[in-house]
């Protein structure tokens, strides 16, 4: 029996990985957000930190959803 490696990838396959990529980045920036704006009270402004984060992860998700599917 002869087994064939596939070496060329779908154009499909790559955009698909690479949204997936996207929305993993996105959620990361979203956890470091948190964690990040754990360290204040509720009263206290975010720290520029986590707005630059959740800024980042949107930008993520956005990105993400240009490529295709929906943005989770």
């Amino acid at each position: 029996m002869v087994i064939k490696m596939e070496t060329e990838t779908a154009p499909e396959v790559l955009l698909d990985r690479l949204r997936r990529e996207l929305l993993r980045l996105a959620k990361a920036e979203e956890e470091i957000a948190l964690s990040e704006s754990a360290n204040v009270h509720y009263w206290e402004p975010s720290p520029l930190s986590a707005i630059a984060h959740r800024a980042a992860a949107t930008l993520l998700r956005e990105n993400a959803s240009r490529i295709g599917g929906t943005a989770a």
